[in-house]
């Protein structure tokens, strides 16, 4: 009779447990707007990771960094608060992703968007090297070559055309210049940077860069979300 009891009592414990993990096992989010997440990679300086999902519950993931960042000044003698930051975005959809981001070479407007330091127009350009995994800890997240290409490229348009295969990654980086001018060049910090948060994220098959709560809508994706 006491062994009856133990064998119920186990029936019982094993009836409970495997009730609360169905309960627990909700599986992916049918939202189709994007959530934050928030440990995908081991990758240092992420700011932001992004998901989203497609019809069949797979996912894309986009990973933004943080600034790093310093002066930078053109031919012309005007200075710019310059900061380099990396997008990562991680195909886990059964479909190749195809990416196209542009920049117009002028210089955009975002209002209030590094708090007291006063600048508020900034260039945006891409540059053409791929991010990896290596380069992530360097300074200027490894770009080198930085000084002579911004001489050549910072009235210039810029573009980045990206497939991305099933199960694959792709990073590339983004370098902001924020226009100091002479009245302001006291209040921006030394490391060029202020408190800037920035990076891409996606709404339906609209690609925005977003500095500091201000977005402006840069490119394309063929993402079919829910």
């Amino acid at each position: 009779m006491r062994m009856m009891k133990y064998i119920v009592s186990a029936l019982l414990l094993i009836l409970v447990s495997l009730t609360c993990c169905g309960q627990n096992n909700t599986g992916i989010s049918n939202d189709s707007t994007r959530s934050e997440i928030k440990d995908v990679s081991t990758w240092g300086w992420i700011h932001t990771t992004y998901e989203y999902t497609d019809a069949n519950g797979k996912r894309v993931i986009i990973q933004n960094s943080l600034p790093k960042g310093d002066r930078y000044i053109d031919a012309t003698g005007q200075e710019y608060a310059k900061a380099t930051f990396w997008t990562r975005i991680i195909n886990e959809t059964d479909n190749p992703l195809e990416l196209t981001i542009d920049f117009s070479g002028e210089s955009y407007e975002f209002p209030g968007s590094v708090g007291a330091s006063g600048v508020r127009y900034y260039k945006l350009i891409l540059h053409p090297d791929t991010l990896t995994r290596d380069k992530v800890d360097l300074y200027n997240y490894g770009l080198t070559d930085i000084k002579p290409f911004l001489d050549n490229r910072i009235d210039k348009p810029s573009s980045l055309k990206r497939t991305i295969n099933p199960n694959e990654s792709s990073g590339f980086y983004v370098v902001r210049l924020g226009i100091v001018l002479k009245s302001d060049a006291q209040r921006v910090k030394a490391d060029g940077s202020g408190v800037t948060r920035a990076g891409f994220s996606v709404k339906g098959q609209d690609v925005f860069w977003t500095l500091n709560g201000n977005a402006i809508q840069c490119g394309k994706i063929n993402l079919n979300l829910k």
